[in-house]
């Protein structure tokens, strides 16, 4: 049987270059989904305990991307975009002559079956310009439908983010359908079961790397399995344009969800998968495929400092590899395998000999 041979984020190392940069201020983290630019090539993923209108709200000020979630009613979902549209004008400071063209980037999910298409209808209403066709199995002939639906409808009106996949061939495939930006990485996700359960995924660094010569102008978003600012800039070296974050933006003041002190005197709050049973169950009543988990995480605080702890560290990795921007950074960056050995190296080893 042949098989193929992958790396993941702690394969590799990005090789240091030459760099005239001076300050992590010269770098330019823009990036664009459409019409719309960021500052920051970071997006929070759809999940019920992730993104809601406070971390929609948060992560547009920061310069990035919120994509709210699908769990919920047409009209639930549709507020939540309205309010964070809502807490975003509120903080909005005009600084030039001219501020009618203000229109900030929200981001949305909707599903490939069912109402998706009066979901979508109501989220562009209510002001998402960015809809997420959310599903986990992306290379499917119900996406492929769902696309045709949603861009026979909506095609001038928003972008369609879509995914996940983790091959070239479902890469090119979303975008032959319609796809305008895709979602990469399968099974990755640290509260993801699905490559145990099912025996399939592949690593979200790998995906990337065989997806990014293929993407053209189509944008890649890297998604599961980036825990640290250093998993999320080999991302970026890979040929990502922008990674999509759970685990590190939930446990925040603005992730949905109650903060609760248990019995360690610590406080807490719950983050899981949209395939858990607990979520399913929440969600529609009912369980499927279990391909998630639910667990707590220790509570953060605010996912400000988080953000801006992360952008600090791309920032030092791009000027590590010499480079100034995204496009400048994935076509000088130079990746290195290591070994066990190295790995434990690459790590603050001294905390093994305490």
């Amino acid at each position: 049987m042949k098989y193929k041979e992958t790396v993941s984020f702690d394969d590799v190392l990005l090789t240091p270059q030459y760099s005239r940069i001076k300050s992590r201020s010269e770098i330019d983290l823009k990036n664009n989904l459409g019409k719309k630019e960021f500052s920051l090539p970071i997006v929070s993923s759809p999940m019920d305990t992730v993104t809601e209108d406070q971390m929609a709200a948060a992560l547009s000020a920061l310069g990035g991307l919120g994509v709210i979630h699908r769990y919920n009613s047409i009209e639930e979902q549709a507020d939540l975009v309205d309010k964070t549209y809502e807490a975003i004008s509120d903080d909005f400071v005009c600084v030039s002559a001219d501020c009618d063209d203000f229109d900030p980037a929200i981001g949305a999910a909707v599903g490939i079956t069912g109402d998706f298409l009066e979901r979508t209808h109501a989220l562009i209403e209510a002001g998402a310009s960015i809809i997420c066709v959310d599903v986990a199995h992306g290379h499917h002939v119900l996406v492929k439908k769902a696309i045709k639906s949603l861009k026979d409808s909506f095609a001038d009106k928003a972008h369609f983010m879509v995914g996940n996949v983790a091959t070239p061939r479902a890469f090119k495939d979303l975008v032959d359908w319609g796809a305008d930006s895709v979602r990469v990485g399968v099974g990755g996700g640290s509260i993801c079961s699905t490559r145990i359960q099912t025996g399939h995924g592949l690593s979200t660094l790998q995906s990337i790397l065989d997806c990014a010569p293929i993407k053209g102008s189509t944008k890649l978003i890297a998604d599961g399995g980036i825990r640290t600012s250093g998993d999320a800039t080999k991302a970026l070296a890979a040929g990502a344009d922008f990674v999509m974050l759970g685990s590190l933006l939930a446990g925040t003041d603005e992730s949905p969800g109650q903060i609760y002190t248990a019995q360690d005197d610590k406080q807490y709050k719950v983050y899981r998968g949209m395939a858990s049973r607990e979520a399913q169950e929440d969600w529609r009543g009912k369980i499927s495929s279990l391909e998630g988990i639910s667990t707590t995480i220790p509570y953060k605080g605010s996912v400000y400092s988080i953000v801006c702890s992360l952008e600090r560290g791309i920032r030092s990795g791009l000027s590590y590899s010499g480079a100034q921007d995204l496009a400048e950074f994935f076509k000088k960056a130079k990746f290195a395998l290591q070994t066990n050995a190295g790995q434990i190296e690459s790590s603050t080893h001294i905390l093994r000999r305490m």
